[in-house]
């Protein structure tokens, strides 16, 4: 190992940023370019483009604004990730919405249409830095209360007409430990320390219950999680 701090390259995390605001563009593609790790491939005005320049430039994670004009956010959103299904964890981008409002109600169905996470267009530079790495390393982006505030919603909305119990019936009990925890907002290795297994026993059950349940990512596990009644509200107990 040299002492110059030499190693060997690092592949970057290809980044599409999608926002109708050019002055927003501009801002987000800086902050973006100048983590080492990032490179920004694309950018777009709408979603439309957004979607023909994700097929052509196939980053890994998606930026993307929910209000635009023509083809809106939520929209590009369903045709970039494409329908949930057996293969659809590893195939992809991975989409992170950007929103004003942290309530808005077009995050609810963009979750549920297969985003990974979404972030306040306010937040420090340093947590979009933090999470695209996030997102493109598969994790979720559903640590802060108000996104847990956000899933909870999700649930009593779609509760009535999205339990699967048969899907339930599929997973080991502890499969069903791991996706308790997953849905707390847990990393694996904080998974891993509250089971007392390796980190690579938790990430091989994680893609075991994505696997069985038929689902994206880790966020849709999260939303599952909550439908169907495996953890508790926000507020209960």
């Amino acid at each position: 190992m040299s002492d110059h701090g030499d190693a060997l390259p690092v592949r970057c995390i290809r980044v599409l940023l999608v926002d109708d605001q050019e002055m927003v563009r501009d801002g987000l593609g800086a902050l973006l370019s100048s983590a080492p790790d990032i490179e920004l491939v694309g950018e777009a005005g709408d979603g439309l483009r957004a979607v023909q320049l994700a097929a052509e430039l196939s980053p890994d994670v998606v930026v993307m604004d929910i209000r635009m004009p023509g083809m809106d956010g939520l929209a590009a959103t369903a045709r970039i990730v494409g329908p949930p299904g057996p293969d659809a964890p590893a195939t992809g981008p991975r989409v992170l919405i950007l929103t004003t409002f942290d309530l808005d109600e077009y995050v609810y169905e963009a979750l549920a249409q297969g985003a990974s996470g979404f972030l306040l267009k306010d937040a420090p530079a340093r947590d979009l830095i933090n999470a695209v790495r996030v997102i493109a390393a598969g994790e979720a982006l559903l640590a802060p209360s108000v996104t847990r505030r956000l899933i909870d919603d999700v649930a009593r909305r779609r509760r009535s007409g999205s339990l699967r119990p048969e899907a339930i019936s599929a997973l080991t009990v502890r499969e069903l430990d791991v996706l308790r925890q997953v849905a707390r907002g847990l990393s694996n290795g904080e998974i891993a320390e509250e089971l007392f297994l390796s980190e690579q026993t938790i990430k091989t059950h994680v893609g075991r219950i994505l696997a069985k349940l038929e689902l994206r990512d880790r966020t849709q596990a999260v939303v599952f999680a909550y439908e169907n009644g495996l953890v508790g509200m926000v507020g209960e107990g």
